[in-house]
């Protein structure tokens, strides 16, 4: 998940039994489980919506509350790099209006 990195400020941590790649001081914008080669991309569910119905096998909400609000996995397997940085990039931008909206760290 090099991709997730190149944005500016962010880094990995762990999270549970997935990598999770945030910005400094920030929440999180994706996790990655190597064990079967998938992300969870936090978007607005708006753009899930949007990024689902592109491959609804590859692309799905995260089948719990998380899903609801946007949490939608990419099997990376199945899914072109440019779409997952596509994804990545509207995750990162999410996070980076939040901030300035709010005016504080979340």
């Amino acid at each position: 998940m090099e991709l997730a990195l190149a944005f500016p400020g962010t880094g990995q941590c762990p999270h549970f039994e997935r990598i999770g790649f945030k910005v400094a001081g920030k929440r999180m914008f994706a996790t990655y489980l190597v064990t079967d080669n998938t992300a969870n991309i936090f978007l607005s569910p708006k753009e899930q919506a949007l990024f689902c119905k592109m491959d609804k096998r590859a692309i799905y909400p995260v089948p719990n509350k998380w899903g609801e609000k946007g949490a939608t996995t990419f099997v990376l397997d199945s899914v072109n790099k440019e779409l997952v940085a596509e994804a990545l990039l509207a995750a990162y931008k999410e996070i980076m209006q939040s901030k300035k909206v709010s005016g504080r760290s979340k």
